[in-house]
């Protein structure tokens, strides 16, 4: 089907007071969650909410949870999320580190235990509507690996994005890269097995180690795997992500000494950056406006497919999409409609406020 980000806005609040969140808590996920779909990053957008429906009735998914204090030290503050909507507590997190940063001029901000946080991008956006610059490492935990190690034929950790961020200028707008550090992000096999396509190549393993296109290997009894992007470099970046996210928040990386419950946990290290208090302001500008210009002067090999820099696609997608409508097929649709069920929605209703 085809909805709007507003009536998808709707049925997703919808369902997540019905799962037992408070008003604003609802609204924030449901504006997170459209958002990635209107941004092009279906794995992350509503198609994540039966899975977070799954999580409430087994408990590791707690309604109004604050992020907690664990220490705060100067430019260094930690939370814990406690299972916590993920989108709330690393909101939180990242908005104390907002006001540290703008007092002191760099901030370290550590988020554990935090549910799914959705598209990292966002937080890079909350700091660049702050005019600063930051980096966020995230790993993903408490589920089974899913992404193999370079040389690897199994699975051993998940797809640990990263996201960097550069605020606009007075020419230019903000720079955002938000990657998995896997060649796909596992939402977009989802996506993939459940529109009936196959992934590109060089994306998954089977169970035997095996290059395969079908997206169903990652659903079998015995899974397949997804590959890092890029060998080597990107399995490099994947591990300092689950080291740098885990052993300075306290949260657990995905090793067999710490306990899966079957859900999903996000911890994040985040690194925030006046740009003010180093080169100054108008240097900074000068530079990014000067690259970019250099860099997207570049002739296109296709003369339709201009040069883009980090956050262009996006940009380029949320315009495409609020003009035409997002795109949910058949299977994802159907999903949301029994989670709907599950937290007494209803099919009816829910899908009455999606479709409106």
């Amino acid at each position: 089907m085809r909805a709007s980000a507003e009536g998808l806005r709707r049925l997703v609040g919808a369902m997540v007071k019905a799962g037992g969140s408070a008003d604003a808590e609802a609204d924030l996920v449901a504006e997170h969650l459209v958002d990635a779909n209107l941004a092009g990053h279906d794995s992350h957008g509503v198609g994540m909410m039966p899975t977070y429906v799954r999580h409430l009735t087994m408990g590791l998914l707690v309604p109004n949870t604050k992020a907690k204090v664990v220490k705060d030290d100067g430019p260094a503050l930690m939370f814990d999320g406690g299972r916590g909507y993920g989108r709330a507590v690393a909101g939180e997190a990242i908005g104390a580190g907002i006001g540290r940063c703008r007092q002191l001029g760099v901030a370290v901000v550590t988020l554990a235990n935090a549910h799914h946080v959705g598209r990292v991008g966002r937080y890079g956006e909350l700091t660049q509507a702050a005019r600063l610059v930051s980096l966020h490492f995230v790993n993903v935990t408490d589920h089974r690996a899913l992404v193999a190690p370079f040389r690897g034929t199994d699975p051993r950790f998940v797809t640990n994005p990263v996201c960097i961020a550069l605020p606009a200028t007075e020419r230019q707008p903000p720079i955002l890269l938000d990657m998995a550090t896997s060649a796909i992000a596992m939402g977009k096999v989802r996506v993939a097995k459940n529109e009936g396509h196959e992934v590109d190549p060089g994306v998954l393993i089977d169970e035997h180690g095996r290059p395969t296109r079908d997206p169903h290997v990652m659903y079998a009894e015995k899974t397949g795997a997804l590959l890092p992007f890029g060998g080597h470099k990107g399995y490099g970046l994947a591990v300092v992500t689950e080291l740098l996210a885990t052993a300075l928040s306290g949260g657990p990386s995905i090793h067999p000494g710490n306990p899966r419950a079957g859900g999903i946990i996000n911890n994040m290290l985040s690194i925030l950056i006046d740009p003010g208090r180093f080169a100054g302001v108008d240097w900074f500008r000068r530079e990014v406006d000067g690259f970019v210009d250099f860099v997207k002067a570049s002739p296109p090999a296709d003369p339709q497919a201009p040069v883009l820099v980090p956050g262009d696609p996006e940009r380029l997608a949320r315009e495409r999409r609020l003009r035409d409508g997002i795109e949910v097929d058949a299977i994802t649709w159907e999903e949301i409609l029994a989670a709907a069920d599950t937290v007494g929605l209803g099919r009816a209703k829910a899908q009455a406020l999606g479709a409106s």
